[in-house]
């Protein structure tokens, strides 16, 4: 056996989800990319995203463009279905296959090149047609497959390693996002896991096309002095606008918070798994549902050089594609063939009104 191969024992102490599977369960092959990837740290966060919600994998479809980005859907749920697109046209397929199956679980994985340059218009109309998927941007600010060259996202004045200056305006996905219409948007950090985790849950959870952009550093080419995709660059300037946290639907739990939030600044409720939430104030003049503020709340952090993450937007009042199209409530998939043709003389009958 190759010594890449992960061991196929199971720890007897491994916690169990609602499932009865080990997280070991919804990982996948080994992986091949540089030794501190930030991508490494979202394929972690994925996985314990789907174990959390017991999420079945046969349900789950993983999908890719092209990138170092790209290769992490080998990485995590191997009980998967999966697709590798060519590069910048992963939204299209998944367009597809959710147009014949809308019952699975959609994710796919894409990078700041693979999404923001050949892909930029593939984005979009997934946003605009709120495409019910989960679409994670490992955002590193290059082409780690061609050796570092500046992508659609790096900031101006950000160094390359050989000390070139980047002098065109980035794209950022959040406000391109926003300005179209995108009904779930949220940033987070590879490097901060507790906040990753629940904003990966309330995107799976998004009735919707939910939009995560993840700054995640490449060790190789981006992580540097002078790199404002770097690790100590980021963590130096993140902030987090809301404080993060997932509950599933379950029974209604009741608790008076607002007094103790007023003496102490926070207030401690226990879930229905006997987990501890610890509720906090967000600032006083942000509004998640406004999608108006969130906009103007990334240009005011960008222009103090912050990285503001955290769950920025959510309207879950928008009906997704299959919503907006009224399809069936069967996947096309399973529908038999002679429920899917009308027949020979129904065709004619319709093309007739064409005559």
């Amino acid at each position: 056996m190759p010594s890449i191969a992960k061991p196929v024992a199971i720890h007897p102490s491994l916690h169990r989800n609602e499932l009865g599977l080990t997280i070991r369960d919804y990982e996948g092959s080994m992986s091949t990319l540089c030794a501190g990837c930030g991508h490494d740290s979202i394929t972690a966060a994925i996985v314990r995203a789907f174990w959390e919600l017991s999420t079945p994998p046969h349900m789950i479809a993983k999908l890719s463009g092209i990138g170092c980005s790209s290769k992490t859907p080998t990485y995590f749920v191997s009980g998967a279905h999966g697709f590798n697109s060519a590069h910048g046209r992963m939204p299209a397929i998944a367009t597809g296959a959710s147009a014949g199956n809308h019952t699975l679980t959609y994710i796919g994985v894409s990078g700041d090149g693979d999404s923001l340059s050949i892909g930029l218009g593939q984005l979009c109309h997934a946003i605009r047609r709120n495409l019910r998927m989960l679409y994670v941007i490992e955002n590193n600010g290059v082409y780690g497959l061609t050796k570092g060259q500046f992508s659609a996202s790096a900031d101006i004045g950000s160094k390359s390693k050989k000390g070139e200056s980047n002098r065109v305006s980035p794209i950022d996905p959040l406000l391109l996002g926003l300005s179209i219409g995108a009904t779930f948007v949220a940033r987070s950090f590879s490097g901060d896991k507790e906040q990753l985790v629940p904003i990966l849950k309330a995107g799976l959870a998004h009735r919707g096309f939910a939009l995560v952009d993840v700054i995640s550093p490449c060790v190789t080419f981006n992580d540097h002095s002078g790199s404002t995709k770097s690790y100590l660059h980021t963590r130096k300037h993140y902030v987090r606008a809301t404080e993060t946290d997932f509950v599933p639907p379950a029974s209604e739990i009741l608790a008076q918070i607002g007094v103790q939030m007023e003496q102490e600044g926070g207030t401690n409720v226990t879930m229905h798994d006997g987990s501890i939430v610890r509720f906090t104030k967000v600032p006083p003049d942000y509004e998640v549902g406004n999608r108006q503020k969130a906009f103007a709340y990334l240009q005011e952090r960008q222009s103090k050089g912050e990285v503001a993450t955290g769950l920025l937007f959510v309207d879950e009042s928008v009906p997704n594609m299959h919503e907006l199209n009224r399809t069936t409530s069967s996947p096309l998939s399973l529908i038999p063939y002679d429920a899917l043709s009308p027949g020979a003389a129904e065709l004619a009958r319709l093309q007739e009104e064409f005559r």
